[in-house]
């Protein structure tokens, strides 16, 4: 798993870099500083069933199986997945698995410079088709819960719209659908954005390119009061271990291939194409306003990048009557990894899905 390695080499230089900085103030000893350079993440057990260009399906396998229909994590193109896995009491993946399902989640991996010309089509109609393909096949069903966060949320959309006899149930995380005034920071990012000109310089967009971007978004919060915050909760391990995961994982990202960035930003966040059914894949278009699926919406009432209004939207126009809205007072990542979350939004979104599942005694 990709995951499994030791963080990179920027990564380690930021940490290490925190740690002596602690070290020279007096408030931290060597040993918490290896703490912090070797906390784990993704180690929830997991085997890889299919591999196509760079991307994997990790299965999770639960240790008591109570539904036969499988749920497939659909994560975004940009940063790694093991946010869902981020360590083992605040762990989307191992939430899902003590509810009794069985999970899929597919890592994109990173492009390289062939994949550059991979759009929409190509990740909606051809990747995500196979794996959901695979999954259906390995677990023995027609359909899947399709579960997707952020970007990976709209790429879920997409398919469900498109292949919807695949799909059991949908459900969005934190999902941009719409940006029309919401006042999210995303949104206020992309109105200024020329994708055209990054895609254009580098090929592929670089993935510290966009740390840095998202960064300066909230330079405040994400470049000074998180870090004063680190010095002051320094003598807490359990505090020191979950800033270093979090910290590695804001800055392990991936580069994300050059035409998919450019088609997603202009279609999606900065022209309305989904919402409005105006996006064509594969000879189709995509019209959410006729999904039939049953649909579940997690939003964040604290975010700040994708908040509530962004998302909501969606309930209002699809054809399915069985829709549901969880609203949870939590950010873009709190949703993910807080512990409040973890202890009560979670339990609702497998009491969701569970009742729409068909139960495992049964195949």
């Amino acid at each position: 798993m990709s995951w499994e390695e030791p963080p990179s080499p920027y990564i380690q230089r930021h940490l290490a870099h925190l740690g002596v900085r602690a070290i020279e103030r007096g408030t931290v000893t060597p040993e918490r500083m290896m703490t912090m350079m070797t906390s784990a993440v993704g180690q929830t057990s997991s085997e890889i069933i299919y591999e196509e260009n760079k991307l994997e399906v990790h299965r999770y396998e639960p240790d008591e199986q109570r539904f036969a229909t499988p749920i497939c994590l659909v994560y975004a193109l940009v940063n790694r997945p093991y946010i869902l896995d981020l360590q083992p009491d605040r762990s989307v993946i191992k939430a899902l698995l003590e509810a009794g399902f069985e999970v899929y989640l597919i890592d994109w991996g990173e492009p390289s410079r062939l994949d550059t010309a991979l759009g929409l089509e190509d990740y909606v109609c051809r990747y995500i088709d196979n794996c959901v393909a695979t999954i259906c096949d390995r677990a023995g069903v027609e359909s899947v819960h399709l579960l997707g966060y952020c970007m990976g949320g709209s790429l879920a959309i997409m398919y469900a719209s498109l292949f919807s006899d695949n799909v059991r149930t949908l459900s969005a995380m934190a999902t941009p659908v719409v940006f029309d005034e919401t006042g999210g920071l995303l949104e206020r990012w992309a109105r200024f954005y020329d994708p055209k000109t990054v895609t254009e310089t580098y090929g592929n967009v670089p993935a510290e390119l966009l740390a840095s971007q998202f960064a300066l978004m909230e330079p405040v919060e994400n470049l000074l009061s998180k870090y004063i915050r680190f010095f002051e909760n320094i003598e807490d391990e359990d505090f020191v271990e979950m800033f270093a995961r979090m910290e590695r994982w804001t800055w392990d990202g991936v580069d994300v291939a050059g035409r998919v960035f450019r088609e997603f930003v202009d279609d999606v966040y900065r022209n309305n194409r989904l919402i409005e059914g105006e996006i064509s894949l594969g000879g189709e278009t995509v019209t959410p306003s006729e999904l039939t699926v049953p649909l579940l919406q997690i939003v964040g009432t604290q975010d700040h990048i994708v908040p509530p209004e962004s998302s909501t939207v969606l309930n209002n126009v699809v054809a399915t009557d069985d829709e549901h809205i969880v609203e949870f007072p939590a950010g873009h990542i709190g949703i993910s990894v807080s512990g409040r979350a973890h202890s009560e939004l979670w339990p609702e979104v497998c009491s969701w899905l569970g009742q729409r599942s068909v139960p495992k005694h049964t195949e």
